[in-house]
């Protein structure tokens, strides 16, 4: 197979500040949106009703109901949730004693209004007697002295203060699935990750491609800022053919030799760029003899079978680098300083993806396989908690008390955003020092 370069060229290889702003809020909303996408498919193909689908934490930003969930994104970009009715305990507004009004089609009750019920029209208007909106799905109202009973549809609207809430069934409701439905409808959140992380493993090596062997051509694949070779003119893409007028060819060791033999003195290259054979004299650090190039050979577009194996692998790898770190935090071989939150990682994603579309596709990689596996631990508020709670339900062969489990959640909730807090002052505190 013909060996080929990459695109290397300003809008392409190298990013503008827009562009990889653009590009770091995508990756950002990617990871997260299809993380809880995951909960959201399966909770939805059990039968569970999802009251809302959330992107970040906080006050609203946008929201908009489609069918029965309301998809909103929120001030802070910390991550999301899929907010399961069931999962935390079911209010009743409607109390026996209390006056409502009822709009019944076919004769079933589809809204139940509990304010300014002098402003609807065509409604039934009455006391509640008794009612139940879980199971047995009905309300009876005292209509002037005449008790009336009415079949409530499962997808009935409570209103008040200008606000829908649809009723939850039983059957509609998270703790009311088996353990293997609940079960799925958790771990799909981190699979989604997992998946996520091969796919873009595999779409790096497509996009970097793969060293042709025995390459007969030696290109420039990043360019250091300020350093000679920039203040020269050579650009990444850049097919470097002579120095000093001898041929490099594809001798990358040679070429590297030459140029560290020459600190302090002058070079003449030759480059071709885009078909243009190019005059460049730059002079190596004096001390380094460095130019701040990363030289690279031919590459040539991957097989699937190649790419298949390259993203496993590197999944394999990441994974295994990853839980290390987790040793090392456990073990107490990391400093605050080491670790690094919101601010942290943003800037991180920042610097990678002003190194090319590929470079930050590879990131993107990685922190969907972290975000995967992190979410997987049984700390707390996190999905590996609520795996751990439903695999002692398992064996139990019955629940833990709903409210015990909220309590561990809540607590530990409080603890990953103190943890939060903290990290994301010491990386503006570094931001400000740097």
């Amino acid at each position: 197979m013909p060996g080929r370069l990459l695109s290397n060229r300003k809008g392409v290889g190298q990013m503008g500040n827009l562009q990889v702003a653009l590009l770091t809020i995508l990756m950002f909303f990617l990871l997260v949106s299809l993380h809880e996408w995951g909960h959201f498919y399966f909770a939805r193909r059990a039968g569970i009703l999802v009251r809302e689908f959330a992107i970040g934490f906080g006050p609203k930003l946008f929201s908009v109901k489609r069918g029965e969930t309301r998809y909103t994104l929120r001030l802070l970009p910390i991550g999301g949730f899929v907010r399961m009715a069931g999962e935390d305990p079911e209010i009743v507004e409607v109390q026996p004693g209390q006056t409502v009004a009822l709009r019944v089609k076919d004769d079933k009750a589809t809204r139940i209004y509990l304010d300014r019920l002098d402003e609807r029209s065509d409604v039934m208007r009455g006391e509640v007697t008794a009612l139940d909106l879980e199971k047995h799905l009905f309300i009876t109202l005292d209509i002037d002295g005449d008790i009336e009973r009415y079949a409530v549809h499962p997808q009935a609207q409570v209103i008040a203060k200008g606000r829908e809430t649809q009723i939850a069934p039983l059957d509609r409701q998270f703790g009311h699935k088996t353990v293997g439905q609940r079960a799925l409808s958790i771990f799909a959140g981190p699979v989604m990750n997992f998946v996520l992380a091969f796919v873009l493993f595999a779409l790096y090596l497509v996009l970097q491609g793969i060293p042709v062997e025995n390459s007969s051509k030696v290109f420039i694949s990043k360019v250091v800022a300020g350093a000679p070779a920039a203040q020269s003119g050579i650009e990444k893409g850049d097919w470097v053919k002579t120095i000093n007028g001898e041929p490099v060819g594809g001798d990358l060791n040679t070429m590297v030799e030459k140029i560290n033999e020459s600190a302090g003195k002058p070079l003449n290259l030759v480059v071709d760029r885009d078909g243009v054979e190019l005059p460049i004299k730059v002079t190596p650090d004096p001390e380094t003899g460095k130019i701040g190039i990363y030289p690279i050979g031919e590459m040539r577009s991957p097989g699937a079978v190649e790419t298949i194996r390259f993203a496993g692998n590197n999944m394999v790898e990441m994974t295994q680098v990853i839980f290390e770190g987790f040793r090392k935090l456990i073990f107490g071989e990391f400093k605050l300083d080491d670790l690094g939150g919101p601010v942290k990682t943003t800037q991180v994603t920042v610097e990678i993806a002003q190194q090319g579309l590929a470079q930050l596709t590879l990131w993107a990689g990685i922190l969907s396989l972290y975000l995967g596996i992190f979410n997987l631990l049984p700390i707390p508020a996190l999905d590996g908690s609520r795996l751990l709670f439903l695999g002692l339900e398992a064996i139990r062969g019955k629940p833990i008390d709903p409210n015990r489990e909220s309590m561990v959640h809540l607590v530990g909730f409080a603890m990953l955003m103190l943890l939060m807090i903290v990290v994301t002052y010491n990386d503006i505190v570094g931001l400000v020092k740097n």
